[in-house]
């Protein structure tokens, strides 16, 4: 019960930004696509082409007819339009963003690594990998939000297949 006193009350005074931040830095750091490790616990998910990811991948990555530039702008009116993200990185030569996510209660924060590809014939792809900083599981959330974001996108651009 004193413990549980002692956490309200950190959250109360610190705010839960202040209190995650103990358990490290909200920002997990970029990632290679092409050597990406999924984690053996479930709190990641990812959507990645076949020919780029060696990892598993949870959902598919969709074609889009766009130029990977083009593609990244429409993703970023999805990323405007969701509550609780910071990008802590963005890097338009290498065509890669990366986000921090927060949960709404109690702030816990995800990193979001996003990296679009050109294709053929002027069609685009991209690679999102979403991870929990904290927690075994993550009830699904990281691929919730994969799911949600590539709904918004295809309501831009409608994907190829």
């Amino acid at each position: 019960m004193l413990l549980a006193t002692a956490v309200v009350l950190a959250f109360v005074l610190m705010g839960p930004e202040r209190v995650w931040r103990l358990f490290g830095e909200p920002d997990l750091g970029p990632v290679s696509f092409e050597q990406l490790e999924r984690r053996t616990s479930p709190n990641d998910a990812l959507a990645c082409p076949e020919d780029v990811c060696k990892a598993p991948a949870d959902i598919k990555a969709m074609l889009y007819p766009a130029a990977a530039r083009e593609l990244r702008i429409a993703f970023a009116k999805v990323i405007a339009s969701e509550p609780r993200v910071t990008t802590v990185d963005s890097n338009a030569a290498m065509l890669t963003d990366r986000y921090i996510q927060r949960t709404g209660r109690l702030g816990f924060p995800d990193t979001i690594v996003v990296k679009f590809f050109d294709r053929p014939d002027g069609q685009s792809t991209l690679a999102i990998y979403s991870r929990s900083q904290l927690g075994e599981s993550d009830l699904g959330a990281n691929k919730a939000r994969i799911e949600r974001w590539l709904s918004k996108l295809a309501e831009q651009v409608q994907p190829v297949e």
